[in-house]
C-alpha cells in the first residue's frame, strides 16, 4: 500500500430545507389556521478516527464530500427529514487544519474520535411560526440556510511509542525488522526507507509497543533537504528516541550532535523526550572498539541486527522509557 501522509479535500454540509406556507383547509374548518411544517436540517460532515487505516491515500482519488440536505416542510404540520451526515474515516494521527488559514480544527488521535468540521444549514420555520394576534393568517416560511462549505488540509503524523533516528545507512531498517515482525525494504546503500515503517515489538508478560522507522536524516534536513523535513513530523508524537550512528562512522560524537542539531531546528521540544544512542553494526566493529560516553550523560547501547548482540538489552531500556 503506498504511504501518503498529506492530502487537501473540500467539504460541503447539506443546506436545510426550506418552511412551509400552508393552512388547514377542511370541511368543516373552513378558516383554520397556519399549519406548515418546518425544514428538515441538512447533514452535517464529521471527521472520525479509525485504527484501522495507516495511510491518506484514499484522499488522492475522492476529494469531495458532500451531506444530504434537509427535506422540506409539508402541510398539516409535517416537518421535513433531516439530511444525512457524511462520516470520514481518517486514520489515528490525522491533523486537520482550514486549507485557507491554516488553522488547526482537530488533532484526531484517538480509535473513534470524532469531530464535526462542517454544519448542516438549519431548516426554515413553517408559517405557524410566524402567527400572532394581530397576524393570524401569516403567508410567509422561512427557507432553509445554507450548509457550511470548506476545504480542510489533512496531515497524518504517526503514532508510535519509540522513534528510530539516524543517517542514511545506520541500520534502522535492520533493526526494527530484528525486533519486531516489520519487513521494511533493506540494502546496503543510503535511502532504502523512502516511507516510515512501523513494527510492534513484542516484550515479555504479553506487552508490547509500537517503533517507527522514518527515512534517514541529512545535514540541513529541518530546512527541508532530503526527506527530512517530510518525515520529522512523524516522531513529533513519539515517547522515546532511539538515535542510531553505525559504528563505521567517521566521528560518532560529531555524527550524534548534528542529528540532535537537526532535530531542534524542526522542534525543540524532540529534545526533551527521553533518548538512548544505539551503535549498530556491532558485527564488524575493530577489536579496539570502545563506546562514546556523551556529555549529556545519555545511555549508550552497543548493538548488532544480524548477530542480535545487545538487542535484549536494547529491548529492556526502550521498555523502561516508554513506561
Amino acid at each position: 500500500m503506498k504511504f501518503v501522509d498529506s492530502a487537501k479535500i473540500h467539504v460541503k454540509a447539506g443546506n436545510g430545507g426550506d418552511g412551509c406556507m400552508s393552512f388547514r383547509r377542511e370541511k368543516y374548518v373552513p378558516k383554520g389556521g397556519p399549519d406548515g411544517g418546518d425544514g428538515g436540517r441538512g447533514g452535517h460532515v464529521y471527521l472520525r478516527a479509525n485504527p484501522q487505516m495507516a495511510t491518506l491515500l484514499d484522499f488522492r482519488y475522492r476529494k469531495h464530500y458532500e451531506a444530504g440536505r434537509g427535506s422540506h416542510g409539508q402541510g398539516a404540520r409535517k416537518n421535513g427529514k433531516m439530511g444525512k451526515d457524511v462520516v470520514i474515516p481518517v486514520p489515528c494521527g490525522t491533523v486537520v487544519r482550514k486549507a485557507e488559514s491554516g488553522k488547526l480544527i482537530a488533532d484526531l488521535t484517538e480509535d473513534g474520535e470524532e469531530m464535526l468540521v462542517a454544519e448542516g444549514g438549519r431548516g426554515g420555520r413553517g408559517n405557524p411560526h410566524f402567527a400572532s394576534a394581530t397576524h393570524q393568517a401569516p403567508r410567509y416560511a422561512e427557507p432553509g440556510g445554507k450548509g457550511e462549505q470548506l476545504e480542510i488540509e489533512l496531515e497524518l503524523k504517526l503514532i508510535a511509542d519509540v522513534g528510530l533516528v539516524g543517517f542514511p545507512n545506520a541500520g534502522k531498517s535492520t533493526l526494527i525488522s530484528a525486533m519486531s515482525a516489520a519487513r521494511p525494504k533493506i540494502a546496503d546503500y543510503p535511502f532504502t526507507t523512502l516511507v516510515p515503517n512501523l513494527g510492534i515489538v513484542q516484550y515479555r508478560d504479553y506487552n508490547s509497543f509500537v517503533m517507527a522507522d522514518i527515512p534517514g536524516i541529512i545535514e540541513g534536513a529541518a530546512e527541508g533537504r532530503g526527506l527530512g523535513l517530510q518525515f520529522l513530523k512523524h516522531i513529533e508524537r513519539t515517547k522515546v528516541l532511539a538515535i542510531l550512528i553505525s559504528v563505521d562512522s567517521e566521528n560518532i560524537a560529531a555524527e550524534y550532535a548534528m542529528l540532535l542539531g537537526e532535530m531542534e531546528r524542526f522542534d525543540p521540544r524532540l529534545l526533551r523526550k527521553p533518548r538512548v544512542v544505539v551503535i549498530t553494526k556491532m558485527d564488524v566493529a575493530p577489536e579496539d572498539f570502545n563506546c562514546p560516553a556523551f556529555e549529556d550523560g545519555v545511555m549508550v547501547l552497543p548493538v548488532s541486527s544480524v548477530t542480535g548482540q545487545g538487542i535484549e538489552v536494547l529491548r529492556d531500556e526502550l521498555w523502561k522509557r516508554v513506561n
